[in-house]
């Protein structure tokens, strides 16, 4: 049971790691395409 949850905890830190990974620039509110014009 235990082996059971550590393996669970386990791959769900690898993938939030691995898409953590693919984020690139800053962090920012998308604003809308009406308001840049």
């Amino acid at each position: 049971m235990r082996a059971t949850l550590l393996t669970l905890l386990l791959l769900l830190t690898l993938a939030a790691a691995l898409t953590g990974c693919g984020q690139k620039g800053d962090l920012y509110m998308p604003e809308d395409e009406t308001e840049q014009s």
